[in-house]
């Protein structure tokens, strides 16, 4: 730790000793470290570190006071430490990893940094609300059990895989017919992604929470785990019951009504942000109508 310490004095007095001479390289440098660190942090924050932040956050802070106040013991702990956990968190990591070299080597570079398109806040629309809550309860009533998992910032890419693709617009009549008894398609969960159903029968992790009801089966303890390791909101229809329930940052929400799910599911929807562009949208396409 005092070696990083000392290096980073020493690159700081480097610094104010340099000249102001700015080259044309020094800006293609600033510019290449600046798309670098921006396309890492878009992809932290569409992966599990993002979930881990918090606790990094905590550790720094943690390393930082006992830096000030000299506590050699921890700071040696630290120092001993450090590159077994830097080896750690690549291990933990490697999934998010090689995903990530993947798809930079999909990217198109000019495309990327010449990009017009706005992302939507709104992540699906009222129509998508209304067939998520008729499908559920449609299944609810004849008892077809169903898993239907909503995406939010956190890409499940990886459960996407170990599913069949779909690709289709979300309907009540497509989650129904996934999910009807002896169908190819019926075991396991399906990813949805804004307006669309991008997979179906797809593997999701089991939660080792030991709080859980055994009455409760496989299917809402594979949704209880997947809102455990990402941000995704997950309904669930029982095949013994036909309640419907839905899990949310590790919480299980059982026999919701439809106005409950309904609820639930508008809480992730942006509905708020995108309902305040749009009425920025009129207000100033209002006033450019009356400027004279």
């Amino acid at each position: 730790m005092s070696m990083i310490l000392e290096h980073f004095n020493s690159y700081i007095e480097t610094l104010s000793l340099r000249s102001l001479n700015i080259r044309w390289e020094d800006i293609v440098e600033v510019i290449i470290i600046s798309f670098l660190l921006y396309e890492i942090m878009a992809w932290v924050k569409h992966t599990k570190v993002w979930l881990l932040m918090k606790g990094i956050i905590i550790i720094i802070a943690f390393i930082l006071l006992a830096l000030i106040f000299k506590m050699h013991t921890i700071i040696w702990i630290v120092e001993n430490v450090l590159s077994i956990a830097v080896t750690a968190v690549i291990v933990i990591l490697q999934p998010e990893l090689r995903h990530a070299l993947e798809e930079l080597g999909r990217k198109s570079f000019i495309t990327n940094i010449i990009s017009f398109e706005k992302p939507t806040d709104e992540r699906f629309s009222d129509k998508t609300v209304n067939d998520l809550v008729k499908a559920s309860f449609e299944m609810g009533k004849v008892k077809t059990g169903a898993l239907m998992v909503i995406e939010q910032n956190v890409l499940l890419t990886e459960y996407e895989r170990t599913g069949i693709e779909v690709d289709g617009l979300i309907s009540s009549q497509l989650l129904i017919n996934i999910f009807e008894h002896n169908t190819p398609l019926h075991d396991g969960a399906v990813v949805i992604r804004g307006n669309r159903v991008v997979s179906a029968t797809c593997y999701l992790p089991l939660s080792d929470n030991m709080g859980i009801s055994k009455e409760l089966g496989t299917r809402h303890r594979a949704a209880v785990g997947i809102s455990e390791v990402t941000d995704a909101l997950t309904i669930i229809v029982s095949e013994e019951t036909g309640h419907v329930s839905v899990t949310y940052e590790g919480k299980l929400y059982r026999n919701l009504d439809a106005d409950g799910l309904r609820e639930k599911i508008n809480m992730i929807q942006n509905k708020e942000v995108e309902e305040n562009k749009k009425q920025k949208r009129r207000l100033w396409k209002g006033r450019a109508k009356n400027e004279k």
